[in-house]
């Protein structure tokens, strides 16, 4: 299907995982799958196809539930979503966690001090891009400090060298230094976003010693950065990538980390799973992904999702 003619409904429930079997989706963005999904069903009306439903987070959390995706870690990397996310937490105790941060294309933004980067877009401000970074920063280190039991991690921070240009690449550094000071100073853990700067990256991490627990999300490495990261204990996360056709590479890295070092993820509402690439993610699409990443290590998917959990449930402590 041609993208002018592609599908845009919601793919349909996979199979349940166990029923003794409750896996924990440890990075999406669950408020942000509501004008996602409000988007394509927009797009699908003016195509003539079918109106897409849209569904509140309630329902969005059940549906997860009803597959075996017993909870779900919610990242807040925009100031004004950092307390949309501890209020999930807050509206779904146990179900819901939180992990907050300024997400790296965002931190060059506060203060007007971006500068284009090679996916060629203009660069946007919003008006609380008026606050400077450590204002913003600030209020990631307020909000972890005053919701102790809802705020489970700092992230998404990182490098994105393919949104930021050059010139803003140590700006963008500096912001990640930032945040890895925070996690270490409130022993949390770190979820990583590293968009075209694994080197950059890695760099850094080893420069400043990472948190104790430090984890990349979505993962798009290649087996020698997994190398690195099996030998200094980090933790990887896969999502919808993991079953894409042309990624080896992030199966390979599953395989060398092993699944005491693995984890699973959405980042809803992108990166959809095989063979639903293009549609609105969300929660309920996790096992996909376990069955990918099952397929990659030759086990079966209870295996992979008993694993993913008791990983994700020592590294964030729930």
């Amino acid at each position: 299907m041609s993208k002018h003619h592609r599908d845009r409904s919601w793919a349909p429930s996979p199979e349940p995982l166990p029923e003794d079997i409750q896996v924990i989706d440890n990075h999406t963005h669950v408020a942000s799958v509501v004008p996602f999904a409000r988007a394509m069903d927009h797009e699908a009306q003016a195509k003539g196809q079918a109106p897409v439903p849209v569904y509140d987070v309630d329902q969005l959390l059940a549906q997860a539930q009803a597959v075996g995706v017993g909870g779900i870690i919610d990242c807040g990397c925009e100031l004004p979503h950092l307390m949309t996310a501890v209020q999930m937490a807050l509206d779904h105790p146990g179900n819901v966690h939180a992990a907050l941060a300024i997400h790296p294309n965002e931190a060059v933004l506060h203060g007007h001090r971006g500068v284009p980067g090679p996916d060629g877009l203009p660069l946007k401000y919003k008006p609380y891009h008026d606050t400077n970074f450590e204002d913003a920063l600030a209020e990631v280190h307020r909000l972890a400090t005053q919701y102790p039991e809802q705020v489970v991690a700092i992230g998404e921070t990182g490098m994105d060298l393919f949104r930021t240009g050059e010139g803003a690449k140590e700006l963008q550094r500096e912001a990640f230094r930032a945040h890895i000071a925070l996690a270490k100073e409130l022993g949390l853990p770190m979820q990583i976003h590293d968009r075209d700067s694994h080197r950059e990256v890695i760099e850094t991490l080893l420069a400043d010693g990472s948190p104790e627990r430090t984890v990349f999300h979505s993962y798009s490495g290649d087996a020698e950065m997994a190398e690195i990261a099996r030998e200094q204990g980090w933790y990887l996360s896969f999502s919808g990538t993991v079953s894409y056709k042309g990624n080896d590479g992030i199966r390979e890295s599953l395989r060398i980390v092993g699944l005491d070092h693995a984890m699973v993820e959405t980042d809803a509402p992108y990166l959809t799973p095989m063979p639903y690439r293009g549609r609105t993610n969300a929660p309920y699409m996790i096992p996909y992904t376990l069955r990918a990443m099952a397929d990659a290590l030759d086990v079966s998917i209870a295996e992979v999702a008993r694993g993913t959990r008791a990983t994700t449930r020592e590294v964030y402590g729930i």
